[in-house]
Parts: C-alpha cells; sequence; structure tokens
C-alpha cells in the first residue's frame, strides 16, 4: 500500500524550542516545531562514548537470536531487528542486521531527514507547505505527500546524498520514483533512529567526511520536529515496535506496509523509540514475505518485545 542554522528559521518562528514530544497517541506535550537551525558542535555523547565491547556484544546477540528463535515462522517470511539503549550504558545488539529490505513507509522519516538538511543547508525554514506534506506523511502515512517531498529532494540521488550525512552504509533509494522500494538494513535504521533520537542520550550522527569541529547531522530543532511526528501517528498505525513499550503513550514510531503484487507477500516493518521502566530503547524491526498483513504485525510485534528484553533483562 505504501509504494509509492540558521537565523532564519529563528525569525519565522516564535517561542522557544518546544521539547520532543514522546507520545503515540495524540493530545500528549506540545507540538515540537523546528527553529533555528544553526550548526552544532560535536556531540558531547560521541565524544565520550566508550568503544563497544565485543565480548559482551556477542553474548547480547547472541541472547537475541535465542529469544527471537520460537517467534521466528516457517516458509517464506524473513525478519531482521536492531535495538539499542539510549542512555549508551548498555551495549545493542542487532538479528541479521545487515540483510536488505524494502522500506515500504519507514523511508518517510529518512525523507523527512533529508529534506530539513537541505533546508539547514540553506539556511531556512520549511515552508508552510513542506510542514503540511510532512505532517501528512509521517502521521497518516500519506504516499502523496511522501511522493512530494521526494520530489523536493532530489529523488534517490537526494535521498543516497543525505544518508551519506547521516551516516547510512547499507541503504540505497528506490529507483524511478519508487521511494517504497528502498532497500535498508535494520542496523541502518538502527543509525536513522539515532540520527533523530540522539539529543536524548546516544552518540552521535556523524560521517565519516565530517570536517573537524561541524556536526552534518541534523540540528536539535530537527531532531525535535521528526521525533514531535512520530510521537502523533494515527491512532490505527500504533502497532509495531509500540509493543514493546510500557504503554502506548511513551512512543514514537514509523510502520511501513506493503503487499508484494507478485507473490501476494507483505512486507511489514517498525522503527521508533519506546520507553520501558523509565529507560528508552531505539528498536528498528524489518519482515518480507508474510502470508498476511497481520501475520506480519504479529510478527514485528513480537520481535520487538523480545529484543527489547534482551536489554532490560
Amino acid at each position: 500500500m505504501h509504494r509509492n542554522g540558521l537565523a532564519a528559521w529563528a525569525a519565522l518562528l516564535t517561542g522557544t524550542l518546544v521539547g520532543t514530544l514522546i507520545g503515540c497517541s495524540p493530545g500528549g506535550a506540545g507540538q515540537a516545531v523546528p527553529v533555528a537551525a544553526t550548526a552544532s558542535a560535536p556531540s558531547s555523547g560521541e565524544a565520550s562514548a566508550s568503544a563497544p565491547d565485543e565480548e559482551v556484544s556477542a553474548d547480547r546477540d547472541d541472547a537475541l537470536a535465542k529469544a527471537l528463535k520460537p517467534l521466528l515462522p516457517d516458509g517464506d517470511a524473513r525478519v531482521s531487528v536492531a535495538v539499542a539503549a539510549l542512555d549508551g550504558a548498555t551495549d545493542g545488539a542487532v538479528y541479521d542486521g545487515t540483510s536488505a529490505f524494502d522500506t515500504a513507509s519507514i523511508v518517510k522519516v529518512d525523507i523527512l531527514a533529508a529534506l530539513l538538511l537541505r533546508a539547514q543547508d540553506a539556511g531556512r525554514a520549511l515552508t508552510s507547505q513542506e510542514r503540511a506534506y510532512a505532517t501528512a506523511m509521517i502521521e497518516n502515512s500519506d504516499n502523496a505527500s511522501a511522493t512530494a517531498l521526494w520530489e523536493a529532494i532530489g529523488g534517490a540521488d537526494g535521498l543516497d546524498a543525505a544518508n551519506l550525512t547521516l551516516g547510512l552504509t547499507g541503504t540505497r533509494a528506490g529507483a524511478g520514483g519508487e521511494w517504497g522500494l528502498t532497500r535498508t538494513t535494520a542496523s541502518d535504521q538502527l543509525t536513522l533512529l539515532r540520527a533523530v533520537f540522539g539529543a536524548e542520550g546516544t552518540a552521535g550522527t556523524k560521517s565519516a567526511e565530517s570536517t573537524e569541529g561541524t556536526d552534518p547531522g541534523l540540528s536539535e530543532a530537527s531532531r525535535a520536529y521528526v521525533a514531535g511526528l512520530m510521537g502523533r501517528i494515527a491512532s490505527d498505525q500504533r502497532w509495531g515496535v509500540s509493543a514493546a513499550a510500557d504503554s502506548a503513550s511513551v512512543c514514537a514510531l514509523k510502520n511501513g506496509w506493503l503487499p508484494r503484487s507478485a507473490t501476494g507477500l507483505w512486507d511489514i516493518n517498525s522503527v521508533g523509540r519506546v520507553s520501558v521502566g523509565g529507560k528508552r530503547y531505539l528498536v528498528s524491526v524489518l519482515s518480507d514475505g508474510n502470508a498476511t498483513k497481520e501475520a506480519g504485525v504479529a510478527l514485528v510485534e513480537g520481535v520487538a518485545k523480545a529484543a527489547v528484553s534482551v536489554l532490560t533483562d
């Protein structure tokens, strides 16, 4: 269904930056809006982040594989997951994190990130029309709005350029305007989530080509804007990684679902941030080959809960 800084910002908007909305339901905290998109200094989290302990990481990956074993379906369905704690105190875990999957509509977060990077580079705020498209694209998963913003960022080339800045190394934009057929990995989607939610405690969003003393990633205002939209997903789309949260009021997510005409099987994906026991976690779950949408949703939700449990148990 889903194939298809700057002074100028501050001048256009009134008041101070509203804190990131962290609810999955409407009517939570105030709406996050983009303000001054000034270049930010390197993240202190990035400078202080310690190198992951390979042995501990391997243990967590093994624990995740064990937790997923009873959930993995027979037949054509595949699943991949990556999870990490936002506080940075606990290593993450990955299961098949480098296999490529079609994004379906989770690419809409990536499209918005690319749009915001272009606006930051130009020293401007999003236009009212761009904001309207962004709201419809993220909160309601509107395809026409996604297509309009896809064109605004320069299509596939624009998305690939943005992903180079954001550090996504295994994602390739869909060709011929087919943004929903962008290919990505669970590990890359975790990188994108860090680019959005990194200000909450996760190490930086810099690419290898970053210049010293600058941060080419999303500004604080841009991150708050994306996170706010992801926290107001329409009620009929509050499924997926949100199943791993304490409640629907403590998550921000984007889902994607796509029936494949050649096989009749479904791509079902979900990415976002959830809170459990007062701590925040980033989760990306990708799947394909699902017999039905319902089966895919059940698989993704079970996998999300199992993945977070590996870090919380």
